[in-house]
């Protein structure tokens, strides 16, 4: 069986929904959403673009409020071929995602404070499940198709809903070192928290007798086993233990109907080469069987999860601007990487398998008080703007050092699923390459008041088929933004914009054994993104 609830893992909602790398969102302002190139910005939102690029600004206190509204779609299919459907759709919506900037500009000083979703900033939701969740489930068709149980098909009753919000509190310091050199430095706290909550109820089969609680069938197979092992008892306490059922034939110690039954017994369990077991072997494999079929018993029977995550981190970054004149500037900022370990907060938790080595002891989800690590990772952005008098025209490029840092992501490497071994793995394992995104965006005035832009961002995939699952996938994606800006007074201005981001499909084989044959059926993943935003800045 594959892993029933393994989906449920920071990766559900963690990282990055909207812009930018894994794990950073980048669209932080209205502005971006119009033209999603910023990385130069002179204007407000250079608060967290362009910390140095403040000194461009007029002297005075400035104030940008921004907010986007973000809907995601995912659509996953599997060709997995005993699900109901190969199909699974999830949705993503942040109604708010907001982003505040203030600064106050002197002569050759400024100071700044910001505020951020940096990374997640929504609720993701999957009403029909995902192949994971469901694989386990659908396997119960072709295993118990024989008689006496003629099974055709399965149900259940499953919703898992997930948040995560990364918020970023940040302030800087730019400094002017001379007509055309400014820079800055400064930090981000950042707080982190994830939580999830859903159930898994009413997994039911189709018998011939109609629809009947899977966990009781699975039970019965394991209650069956255990009385075949326990038949054994009296063998093995007279010493006899060490022959074959055929042997004991021979001896005139059992009848052919006892050896069919200790025998053909094995056999229906799935035991190979039952009739060249020793008596001793044969209640190990009775035990052995009794123990697999009640652990997976346990894990289809009513399971729910309520938990939440929690962590805080610090981003230190520095800021360099270079003016080579009035028109034209060129913007370096480096993010260090933040350092962030969760805490599990659990109420409720699921169990998701049973150890090889002591199939009585359980293993859940989000052990009450685990720590985990979803770092974010340093970032390198740079980026230019060229202005004329009646448009402009900017690029830019951010590197996100995405080996380096720990994401706290699991993979399962164990052969045929008889546990649930989650094992954590080191990023540069599962990264092909660091992150990398680049843009480009153009703006003209069309009136005194109002001017129209255009932008657009590309960014790599990044990472490998080891990390590719339906709990946490990466696609490349190619984003396109469009928007415009009116100018109430020359200190008020309102933005608006529509981005919309294509994410291109990516198809992997996974594990999943049945019968210890690994079926490897493929799973393609896609993605779309639209946010709306709307900003209001100010200058005093």
């Amino acid at each position: 069986m594959r892993r029933l609830f393994t989906f449920l893992t920071a990766a559900l909602v963690t990282g990055t929904l909207f812009a930018g790398g894994l794990v950073t969102n980048t669209n932080q302002s209205a502005i971006w959403a119009r033209m999603p190139s910023r990385n130069a910005s002179i204007k407000t939102d250079a608060v967290y673009y362009n910390p140095a690029g403040l000194m461009m600004m007029n002297n005075g206190f400035h104030l940008s409020l921004s907010n986007q509204t973000v809907f995601q779609k995912r659509t996953i299919e599997s060709s997995y071929p005993y699900l109901n459907s190969g199909i699974y759709y999830g949705s993503v919506t942040a109604p708010l995602f907001p982003s505040v900037y203030a600064a106050y500009k002197l002569d050759r000083i400024a100071f700044s404070a910001g505020f951020m979703p940096i990374g997640g900033g929504g609720g993701a939701s999957y009403a029909d499940g995902l192949p994971s969740l469901e694989m386990s489930q659908s396997d119960l068709v072709p295993s118990l198709a024989a008689t006496p149980y003629g099974v055709t098909g399965y149900r259940m009753d499953i919703d898992f809903k997930g948040t995560s919000t990364f918020l970023g509190f940040q302030g800087a310091v730019s400094y002017k070192v001379n007509d055309w050199l400014s820079i800055a430095a400064g930090a981000r706290y950042v707080t982190a928290r994830n939580s999830y909550e859903g159930y898994l109820r009413d997994v039911e089969v189709n018998t011939v007798g109609g629809w009947t609680a899977a966990s009781g069938i699975i039970g019965d197979i394991s209650t069956t086993a255990r009385e075949g092992g326990n038949s054994l008892d009296a063998l093995v306490d007279n010493d006899l233990g060490g022959f074959t059922a055929d042997q004991l034939v021979q001896a005139g110690v059992l009848n052919v109907t006892q050896r069919n039954n200790i025998v053909n017994g094995l056999t229906n369990l799935g035991i190979p080469n039952a009739a060249t077991l020793t008596i001793l072997q044969s209640q190990d494999a009775f035990f052995g069987v009794a123990n697999i079929y009640g652990n997976k018993a346990s894990l289809l029977e009513d399971q729910e999860a309520e938990a939440e995550q929690t962590g805080s981190g610090i981003t230190p970054f520095f800021s360099i601007n270079i003016a080579p004149s009035d028109n034209f500037n060129i913007a370096v900022k480096y993010e260090m990487a933040t350092k962030l370990e969760l805490t599990n907060k659990t109420t409720k938790d699921l169990t998701t398998g049973y150890l090889d080595e002591d199939p009585e002891t359980p293993i859940t989800r989000f052990p009450n008080g685990a720590k985990i690590r979803n770092d974010m990772p340093a970032m390198l952005a740079v980026g230019a703007e060229l202005r004329f008098p009646l448009f402009s025209v900017n690029a830019g490029a951010n590197y996100y050092f995405d080996k380096s840092a720990d994401y706290g992501h699991y993979i399962d490497l164990t052969p045929q699923n008889s546990s649930d071994y989650l094992v954590h793995i080191e990023n540069d394992k599962i990264i092909a390459n660091n992150g990398l995104s680049i843009s480009a965006g153009y703006e003209i005035n069309v009136t005194e008041t109002f001017a129209a832009s255009v932008g657009y961002s590309f960014a790599n995939k990044g990472v490998n088929s080891l990390y590719q699952s339906d709990l946490s996938y990466g696609l490349s994606t190619h984003t396109v933004g469009a928007g415009g800006a009116f100018a109430f007074t020359d200190k008020i201005e309102l933005n608006f914009g529509v981005s919309y981001t294509k994410y291109i499909d990516d198809s992997v084989t996974v594990n999943h054994y049945l019968g210890g044959i690994n079926l490897m059926p493929t799973e393609t993943y896609k993605k779309r993104t639209l946010v709306v935003g709307v900003g209001l800045d100010m200058s005093f």
